[in-house]
């Protein structure tokens, strides 16, 4: 319970930083998304999808906060049950989540590589991209925020990937996390 506790904290404190400076850096008009949800295998529906019960057990909980403007986007993912001590990747898709770990698409880019899967460290880096990467504590939990100095726009993405490792940035590998272990679904 004390997780849920300081996540709700964050979500306030934060709230309340991007409300106070919405009129200036942030850029004009705030979109604010919110998901949260259970993983379980895939059905219609679901809010949150392991792909791999051993790494992102069912019943982990998987939560986004998401504030975007013209100009700065911010997101923070809480996890909650999964393998304790252990790296995780983790990313904005361009998709929902679907019964196959793919159909959340590509990372959502703010600038598209033209050649997908993006591997070319021009495009696939945590300023082009949202990477929220994270390390879980002694009870499989973790807390981490994002930030981009660009907005979607008019542009959409779905979705929340959880990635099998920390992401990696050389050449040839860039913006790659291995297996996606996970999908929440988030309106962004």
């Amino acid at each position: 319970m004390r997780f849920r506790s300081v996540t709700v904290a964050a979500v306030v404190t934060l709230t309340m930083v991007v409300a106070s400076g919405t009129a200036g850096a942030w850029g004009g008009a705030v979109r604010v998304v919110t998901a949260a949800a259970t993983a379980a295998p895939y059905q219609p529906g679901a809010g949150a999808v392991t792909y791999s019960p051993d790494l992102v057990p069912v019943g982990a909980h998987l939560g986004a906060f998401g504030i975007s403007t013209k100009m700065n986007t911010s997101v923070m993912l809480s996890v909650q049950g999964l393998r304790p001590h252990r790296d995780y990747g983790a990313h904005v898709h361009v998709n929902a989540c679907g019964p196959n770990p793919a159909d959340a698409g590509p990372h959502f880019q703010d600038v598209k590589d033209p050649v997908q899967p993006s591997v070319d460290p021009k495009y696939a880096n945590p300023r082009n991209e949202i990477w929220l990467d994270f390390s879980t504590d002694l009870a499989g939990n973790a807390l981490v925020f994002a930030h981009v100095p660009w907005g979607f726009g008019t542009r959409t993405a779905g979705s929340v990937v959880v990635h099998d490792s920390h992401t990696h940035t050389d050449p040839g590998h860039a913006g790659t996390a291995g297996a996606r272990l996970a999908c929440l679904n988030v309106p962004f």
